[in-house]
């Protein structure tokens, strides 16, 4: 990377620690409202990665109390940055470096290198990390003959002449060894015990079997996905069963994935906490029992088994935040968020109780808002607020990935009816679109309305329930 692309990315990463040192918080609080770990938001402000998506830096220059003008400027730099770690090197640079000062010491300290230049040099994201693992950009393959690393320049040397004519000769040998063997066995009398490599009678009908030469065709005419499985790991089950007619030896070893076999799953990860209270502190619980045969309100973190205890609904409002994350560093773009309300009964009998007595907090978290009461009820993005500091509402289609998890809250609240109900969530990722059902482990969220129904507050000074005053 150039002088001045190096500079591009300072001044983007000097942007960003600006607006960070307004704030007076730290890298891990920043990054908790921003939904990222907090080490990817420091090589973000350190220069050491940039974002291939200027969503999340939208989202902290709106954190940080950003200005439309500076927003501009942050816009401007971060597609310098990009466009400078996506620039490649040029060749005319290369060549100084393998002929300058150190002659035959400059491949050496190239291959020394080696891939930790594309991992220092790429932009933080999925093209990166294969670069890391090994894998070219797309674009900048093995095959660019503008490009000279250290790696290339030892191959292009190769061996001496006669090194070579006797790995040719070793090699003739051996291809005349093999073809002796194979026809000194084809003149021999059938044996029903042999080993039968193209899957002769003894193979059966049906069967899917790649095995041999079989297995490049195969691969060549129609590419398995980067989901399929590998040589020795059992891969997706599939309608037809898969048997080997004789056992493989060699690189075809192992089982091996049909050509037109696709990923098994959806591609991303996702978990629902619906005992979540507002600001932490304040829920509203219907119980079918007297105050007397109630116990104290929990711990926050302890909702779920009291709640399960005591066989209480949500009254009223309940909050789910729902962790979505991709199973690889492929994109898994989120397309739609939708409500399914599949029973509508008169509101639950009992008594609500107050888990607080009354709470509040500097910050309002972006959430979906839902209306349980409405024929089809929709889930409505709302923006959140942070001590006066706007957060900008999650915006569908979303970009999710391994290492670029979201936290989607719902809020969904009702005052005339026990309704039950779940969320389903649309997803797309590289030609492939589904829908996974987010619910409460298998049942549907619930949720009654609490209007008219007697409330009441926990006196810690009497340690019991006491009606609501007024």
């Amino acid at each position: 990377m150039t002088v001045s692309a190096q500079d591009d990315v300072a001044r983007f990463a000097a942007l960003l620690r600006e607006l960070k040192g307004r704030t007076d918080r730290s890298y891990g609080s920043l990054a908790r409202r921003l939904g990222m770990n907090t080490s990817t938001l420091h090589r973000y402000c350190a220069g050491e990665a940039v974002p291939v998506d200027f969503a999340p830096v939208e989202r902290f220059a709106a954190l940080c109390g950003a200005s439309g003008e500076e927003r501009l400027e942050l816009h401007r730099r971060w597609l310098r940055a990009v466009a400078a770690r996506r620039r490649p090197r040029p060749a005319a640079t290369a060549g100084a470096a393998a002929s300058g000062p150190g002659g035959e010491d400059a491949p050496a300290r190239e291959r020394a290198s080696g891939g930790a230049s594309g991992a220092a040099d790429g932009v933080d994201g999925p093209a990166a990390e294969r670069a890391t693992a090994g894998e070219p950009f797309a674009g900048c393959g093995s095959s660019d003959g503008d490009v000279v690393s250290g790696p290339l320049d030892e191959a292009a040397r190769g061996r001496p002449w006669y090194r070579r004519r006797e790995r040719v000769a070793v090699a003739l040998a051996a291809a005349g060894a093999l073809l002796a063997t194979v026809g000194s066995l084809s003149a021999l009398p059938g044996d029903d015990r042999r080993p039968s490599a193209g899957g002769g009678p003894s193979a059966a009908p049906g069967a899917s079997v790649t095995t041999g030469p079989t297995t490049p065709r195969a691969r060549a005419s129609s590419p398995a996905p980067s989901g399929s499985a590998a040589p020795g790991e059992s891969p997706a089950p599939t309608g037809t069963p898969r048997r080997s007619s004789a056992p493989a030896t060699g690189p075809a070893a192992g089982p091996t994935a049909p050509a037109d076999s696709a990923p098994a799953g959806p591609p991303l990860a996702w978990t629902a906490d619906s005992q979540v209270w507002a600001y932490g502190c304040g829920h509203d619980y219907v119980v079918a029992k007297p105050p007397g045969q109630v116990p104290p309100p929990p711990a926050p973190q302890d909702a779920g088994t009291w709640a399960a205890t005591q066989s209480a609904v949500h009254g009223g409002e309940t909050i789910v935040e729902l962790s979505v994350q991709g199973t690889s560093d492929t994109a898994v773009v989120l397309t739609a968020l939708r409500v399914r309300v599949v029973g509508r009964t008169a509101p639950a009998p009992g008594n609500a109780y107050a888990m607080d007595q009354g709470c509040g907090g500097a910050l309002t978290p972006r959430h979906f808002a839902v209306d349980l009461d409405k024929d089809r009820p929709l889930a409505r993005a709302v923006a959140g607020n942070d001590a006066g500091t706007p957060i900008p509402a999650v915006r569908l289609p979303y970009r999710v990935s391994a290492a670029d998890p979201e936290v989607l809250r719902v809020t969904a609240r009702t005052g005339t009816c026990d309704c039950r109900w779940y969320l389903e969530l649309d997803w797309s990722s590289r030609g492939r679109t589904g829908t996974v059902r987010v619910d409460d482990r298998g049942r549907p969220f619930r949720t009654s309305g609490i209007e008219g129904l007697p409330r009441y507050t926990y006196d810690t000074s009497a340690r019991r329930w006491a009606p609501q005053a007024g």
